[in-house]
């Protein structure tokens, strides 16, 4: 029997603590301790990515991460980048251009386009597919969700900013209407 360790970590900008046993998996302590329930489970291997998360600003697959090893971190899931009242920009263009069908991989493939996009804010296609080869889908084909992250690049560069700042100002200037 393991001892339990004592775990602090920042989900979302939200401060946890709690007792883990130290082999229990990231992607588990995300979705059956915390409710956080955006990254989701596919091949438990990191083939996949529908687990992608962000972890002190990188991308990494919570599958195969301890929670131990994320003992301090920052970690940022899907719920983090936007809400359904304050979609990102990215959020936006996979729902505009058809980036997603199942949606069973589409937060790992955001979080992960998230990331690629603050590290190359213009990709070319071939750059966006290089950076998103971690992550797989099995129902688009990629052609769209290539598009999806071309758009929401031209979107963010357009408003100077890593996106966040375009989707707060969006939902002020709806709520001043």
């Amino acid at each position: 029997m393991s001892k339990k360790m004592h775990i602090k970590l920042t989900v979302n900008g939200k401060p946890e603590e709690f007792l883990a046993e130290p082999r229990e998996l990231l992607i588990y302590t995300l979705r059956e301790r915390l409710n956080i329930t955006g990254p989701h489970i596919g091949c438990e291997t990191s083939h996949c990515g529908a687990c992608t998360v962000t972890l002190n600003g990188k991308s990494v697959k919570a599958c195969t991460m301890f929670v131990a090893q994320a003992d301090g971190a920052d970690v940022t899931t899907i719920e983090g980048i936007g809400g359904p009242d304050t979609l990102h920009p990215l959020q936006t263009a996979f729902k505009e251009h058809h980036g997603l069908q199942c949606g069973y991989c589409t937060p790992g493939m955001i979080t992960r386009a998230m990331k690629l996009l603050e590290e190359n804010p213009d990709p070319t296609e071939e750059e966006i597919r290089f950076g998103m080869a971690g992550n797989l889908c099995r129902c688009t084909g990629y052609q769209n969700i290539v598009k999806s992250i071309k758009a929401a690049a031209s979107e963010m560069n357009a408003a100077g900013s890593s996106g966040r700042e375009a989707a707060g100002s969006k939902k002020e200037v709806e709520a001043a209407e």
